[in-house]
């Protein structure tokens, strides 16, 4: 089983707390991308409910998700996914709701999210995935995002008071053993100040490639052979060992923000645009090109974890993400 490496990941948290003490945490009203500040609380809870449980796999080897938008500009991967969702908000915001959502086709899913010759790659399970979520939205929670958000915990504090992360495992979308999407939906709806977080302890970032993917290159997580081969080498991994490396790589970065100390969901904010930006899966920015003002960035134009780094320092090569490509869940 992937072990976390506790020494490595107080040094990586050391190198980081510079760039955490001088974060300001995006609010996530850009109304690009999110319903704007001041809007309906329901029509927020419940676009992020949608847009969250979509939000996995968007890319494909050599099939990019990014395109230009006519008379708007160039996006790429969730932001293109977010900007066409805040685009459908703007001009149809009826679709957000239930009646709407419990009978949407696969061709809407193109027609919404294709932009160009730019598509998900799995139009079907992500109509499905919104039909299954309308549907027990419904039964459950009479349709309203604010009943399914009326808890102050994230996991189950009290017997017969589930926490968020159990209210959600029932929408298959929110079903995943590492919760990425439940954390990352928890991390908006915070924000937002629609989630008052009373069991913070249990925040985790939410794990998706770029995290496991730095996680890997720092060694935070350390791999046993037939599992680190597989990495090294793109083979495609099991169910099991996807859970198991994520996982690891989630405590890993838990580690790391207990260390700083930091909010798990604020080191997500860095960690994610950092993968995006500096630690890239193709040419990773660790002594120079780093994109100046990005909080990962020392003086120098290098990446800050780059003295912590095995891949920074030259030791390893840059390893990307374990393979494991069909998969709803990150």
């Amino acid at each position: 089983m992937p072990l976390v490496d506790e020494a490595q990941a107080l040094r990586v948290a050391e190198a980081l707390r510079p760039a955490l003490e001088a974060y300001k945490p995006d609010e996530f009203v850009d109304p690009r991308f999110y319903p704007p500040r001041g809007a309906e609380p329901r029509t927020v809870a419940m676009y992020f409910l949608v847009m969250v449980a979509m939000d996995h796999r968007l890319s494909r080897p050599r099939r990019p998700y990014e395109a230009c938008l006519p008379g708007d500009g160039c996006y790429h991967g969730a932001d293109l996914l977010y900007r066409l969702g805040a685009l459908r908000l703007e001009r149809d915001p009826g679709f957000y709701t239930v009646e709407r959502l419990e009978k949407i086709t696969p061709g809407e899913i193109r027609a919404w999210l294709c932009a160009g010759s730019a598509c998900p790659p799995d139009p079907e399970a992500r109509a499905a995935l919104l039909r299954d979520l309308a549907r027990k939205l419904r039964l459950l929670y009479r349709g309203d995002p604010l009943e399914l958000l009326d808890t102050g915990y994230l996991h189950t504090w009290t017997p017969g008071d589930p926490g968020l992360a159990e209210r959600l495992r029932v929408f298959e979308a929110y079903s995943d053993p590492v919760e990425k999407k439940t954390m990352l939906l928890a991390k908006f709806l915070e924000r937002r100040g629609l989630l008052r977080i009373r069991d913070p302890w249990n925040k985790r970032v939410p794990l998706d490639n770029h995290l496991a993917r730095i996680a890997l290159r720092l060694r935070l997580v350390v791999l046993e052979e037939n599992l680190a081969r597989k990495v090294e080498h793109q083979l495609e991994a099991t169910p099991w060992e996807d859970i198991a490396v994520r996982i690891a790589a989630r405590e890993a970065w838990h580690r790391v923000a207990e260390a700083i100390p930091a909010d798990d969901f604020i080191l997500d904010d860095i960690l994610w645009t950092m993968g995006r930006r500096v630690c890239t899966a193709e040419k990773p920015r660790c002594r120079a090109g780093c994109p100046g003002g990005h909080p990962a960035c020392a003086a120098g134009g290098g990446c800050r974890l780059r003295p912590v780094c095995p891949t920074g320092l030259g030791l390893q090569k840059p390893v990307r993400e374990h393979l494991y490509l069909d998969t709803y869940w990150y």
